[in-house]
């Protein structure tokens, strides 16, 4: 069992520290980026930079044996942080609210950890990836061969997560997180004087019909063994109090646990959207903002990773095959392009986390040793000497 040295602990809380005071966001990572490629120079790493422009990847390689990648994602989100501790953002308008500044600084501990330990036989990828939030780094790494370039068996990511205790962890052989996609729907009437709607063709009583047909949708059209979220959550419509408006705008987001459901849902959604305002003369059309897959971890890399978990200092329990979360993750991608898993690292203290995404959200450090041990011993249990 790995134990992880004090020095190392207390070194990776201090970047975590100074990462959440100049956050940055997707594809402007570069201060981050510089900062990640010096530290892994330094621990005699291979760096590889400016993959899918600001991402990172450093190789470690130990002797003849497997090779596997861990990652952490790098960018920060715009939100105004609301804490008021030493070391909040320096960057108005933009703050670490999901706590990628404590994945960087995990990854980061265990690349140094296991540069000086070297308790394993073969090589380790420690990939640092840009834009997780939206724009789909993930994505762009694949794309730009990131497979191709450094060939793995199998690829890991962690994510803190409020709601769970400090010392437990999560994983399942399936869905970990949904697809995410928007979708923006457009209803086509016809104007006219207010007082006289008979004249018209009323895009908001045909919005008014859409959205409720719309819930009918999950619960009448799909069986209830499949999990999916559609939520509306735009409207606009109308610019005077005494007009009937020619359109009406509605956006909102759908959110599925299989490609299977997720195609049979954009072809519902689009079906309603095509029927339903039909009867008020309505004309309807929707445009898709695809966005990232099911996060899907493969069975046997869940296992190995519910393996090093349990022979980790500190993890206390590990959850196996827990529900997924709706949430969505760009993680989704590497896993559609290579076997692997992504896990959950509990996050609540005596004081539970303030939720992701929220103003007053800080990384707990009392997840770092935890974090680091997992990694070095999934490494070391993985790639046995």
């Amino acid at each position: 069992m790995a134990l992880i040295p004090q020095q190392i602990i207390e070194q990776a809380q201090r970047w975590r520290r100074d990462f959440h005071t100049r956050p940055e966001l997707g594809l402007q990572e570069h201060a981050t980026a510089k900062i990640i490629a010096e530290l892994l120079q330094s621990f005699g790493l291979e760096v590889h930079s400016g993959i899918a422009q600001t991402g990172i990847v450093a190789t470690l390689r130990n002797g003849e044996g497997p090779t596997i990648g861990l990652r952490a994602d790098i960018d920060a989100l715009p939100i105004r942080e609301l804490n008021d501790f030493a070391h909040i953002s320096c960057h108005p308008g933009l703050m670490h609210a999901c706590g990628h500044d404590g994945h960087t600084a995990i990854l980061l501990g265990a690349a140094r950890y296991l540069s000086e330990s070297r308790h394993f036989r073969g090589t380790v990828h420690f990939i640092f990836q840009p834009a997780e939030e939206n724009a789909g780094g993930g994505r762009l790494m694949v794309q730009e061969g990131l497979f191709e370039r450094f060939p793995m068996q199998a690829v890991y990511a962690l994510h803190n997560w409020p709601g769970m205790p400090v010392g437990e962890v999560a994983v399942s052989q399936g869905p970990m997180m949904a697809s995410q996609d928007n979708f923006y729907i457009t209803l086509t009437g016809k104007g006219g004087h207010a007082a006289m709607p008979e004249l018209g063709a009323d895009p908001i009583v045909a919005g008014a019909q859409l959205i409720l047909a719309l819930q009918t949708l999950i619960s009448r059209r799909l069986s209830p063994l499949e999990q999916a979220v559609i939520s509306l959550t735009q409207l606009q419509a109308g610019e005077a109090i005494n007009v009937i408006p020619e359109t009406l705008q509605l956006a909102g987001t759908l959110r599925c646990l299989s490609n299977q459901t997720r195609q049979r849902c954009w072809q519902l959604l689009e079906e309603y959207v095509n029927s339903v305002p039909v009867s008020y003369g309505v004309k309807g059309e929707v445009r898709w903002e695809l966005g990232y897959p099911v996060t899907q971890n493969h069975p046997q890399q869940a296992e190995i990773l519910r393996s090093a978990a349990e022979h980790t200092p500190g993890i206390r329990q590990v959850h196996f095959n827990n529900a997924p979360s709706m949430a969505a993750e760009d993680f989704a991608y590497l896993l559609e392009a290579c076997p692997g898993a992504y896990f959950w690292l509990g996050a609540d203290g005596a004081t539970p986390s303030a939720s992701l995404h929220n103003p007053r959200y800080d990384f707990n450090d009392d997840l770092i040793p935890l974090g680091i041990g997992v990694w070095a011993s999934l490494v070391e249990r993985s790639l046995k000497l």
